[in-house]
């Protein structure tokens, strides 16, 4: 199962958490201003905290490879 999804009728082709209408970016905006990933998932009840997981770990080999 995919972490994300983007499709056109779901909030204009934003990157979603998949099954959900959370904005991936949500998550980061969150984390930037300091909240935790508990309050997080408290806000937005769909997403689920392997999704959360998966996606920082996905990110983290992104930049992991971008600086090889």
């Amino acid at each position: 199962m995919s972490i994300v999804e983007s499709t056109p009728d779901i909030l204009n082709g934003a990157l979603v958490f998949s099954g959900t209408r959370v904005p991936v970016r949500n998550l980061f905006d969150y984390l930037i201003a300091g909240e935790t990933i508990q309050n997080f998932l408290e806000d937005f009840p769909t997403v689920s905290f392997e999704q959360v997981r998966h996606l920082l770990q996905s990110a983290e080999v992104a930049i992991e490879n971008k600086a090889a």
